[in-house]
């Protein structure tokens, strides 16, 4: 790299065949706020280290997430969600449909789909354990968070996998066989569908509620606040997007640590109940599927040395956050005892992941059935990166899983 001028973050090709890791650490020294221009004329700032990072998640008063969270999030789709979506919602409307949503996604809650998470992932790795290869993302991780999604949502089982199809196409970036990328015609008629979906569902949930989240979404109130149609739809769109990119990438991303790193699977292995705790964690530092945040500044404001004028975008680049050396020493290390772990992989402030609890829990599930049953990963064909320059993660992961009984 020649000159801080050449970098893009907004390509999606870096995040497919660059090294986005030595572009961050290269900002990061010299450039912790740069100003990224595109080749479209746009700018925005990026942020690559923890101090920056958490000084604007924390700071709500001077930025704002309605209009856009994601770079070109700002266009019609965007502006037709803020307000209405919980992540692209501020203030007291935040709050009172954060107090709708809430109930259904504390620890305590989640906890209730913890047996169902057990026997899904114990019957997905029954369809895979006698296979010579196998997509690891396809097969198991992208289906664990997306089923119980599904189940919280309140998807009847028969459509599960008409909702991985439509997801798979809606939020992907490649045909199923690893071909052409999705087009854009193609992914908004997915998003359609979705629309259409949860539309048939909020009325059904309407003329009879269940113990599901829709019908929470249908029922619940704060303040006097009830969430409009609309407002359901868009959210059950953000939730299928977050309940499934977030620990799909995060788990198969935590495979393909432990591949590279194979000692530490052998501890996640032999010392499992010890070391789960950090090392969900650390999975979840060192893959960091959200690939950035945006926010808009509201007011002139002042981040580290630069001041930021109002109506600018800045943007924090969570993967590169959490390979701060100043937050974490030896950050290029994958450690799964590593403490204390101050990721930012949920965000931080009022728009901290309200799904959190449940990721934490899909992973650590994910994790136990593994280490109960796999000896070692082995990858089978390439590994193919997420064509995106919002989610951080795999499209495709190879391997062949060898058993604790396996002889060869």
């Amino acid at each position: 790299m020649n000159q801080l001028t050449d970098v893009d973050l907004g390509d999606p090709e870096l995040y497919v065949s660059g090294n986005p890791y030595q572009v961050w650490d290269h900002l990061r020294e010299h450039a912790p706020m740069y100003r990224n221009r595109r080749p479209d004329g746009s700018e925005f700032w990026a942020i690559t280290t923890h101090r920056l990072a958490t000084a604007v998640y924390e700071d709500r008063q001077s930025f704002t997430s309605e209009r856009g969270m994601r770079i070109g999030g700002e266009g019609a789709a965007g502006r037709a969600s803020a307000g209405k979506m919980l992540i692209v919602t501020d203030g007291t409307r935040h709050r009172r449909m954060r107090d709708v949503l809430n109930p259904a996604f504390t620890p305590r809650s989640v906890r209730r789909l913890e047996e169902s998470m057990r026997a899904i992932v114990r019957q997905l790795l029954h369809e895979v354990r006698d296979l010579d290869s196998f997509d690891f993302v396809d097969r198991i991780a992208g289906r664990l968070p997306l089923y119980v999604t599904c189940q919280l949502l309140g998807v009847p089982r028969n459509d599960w996998d008409l909702m991985i199809e439509l997801t798979r196409t809606a939020f992907g970036s490649v045909t199923e066989d690893g071909g052409d990328p999705i087009s854009a015609e193609l992914q908004e008629q997915a998003h359609a569908d979705i629309f259409l979906y949860s539309s048939d569902l909020i009325a059904e949930r309407r003329r009879r509620p269940g113990d599901d989240l829709v019908s929470a979404m249908v029922t619940g109130q704060s303040a006097g606040y009830r969430m409009s149609d609309e407002d359901i739809q868009v959210n059950i769109n953000g939730i299928l997007t977050g309940g499934n990119e977030t620990t799909r990438h995060a788990t198969a991303g935590g495979v393909l640590a432990f591949i590279d790193n194979p000692t530490q699977w052998q501890r996640m292995r032999h010392d499992t109940e010890a070391v789960m705790a950090t090392a969900v964690e650390e999975i979840l530092r060192w893959t960091a599927p959200s690939l950035h945040v945006m926010r808009t500044a509201l007011t002139d404001v002042v981040v580290g040395p630069q001041l930021v004028e109002a109506g600018e975008q800045v943007t924090i680049w969570n993967p590169a956050v959490n390979r701060d050396e100043a937050a974490f020493p030896h950050a290029s290390r994958f450690d799964i005892t590593r403490w204390p772990n101050r990721h930012v992989t949920f965000g931080m402030g009022q728009h901290f992941c309200i799904g959190a609890a449940l990721a934490r829990l899909e992973l650590r599930v994910a994790l136990d059935a593994l280490a109960s049953q796999v000896a070692r990963f082995e990858l089978t064909g390439p590994v193919r990166r997420l064509r995106s320059n919002l989610m951080w993660g795999l499209d495709q992961l190879p391997v062949r899983i060898h058993l604790e009984d396996d002889r060869d």
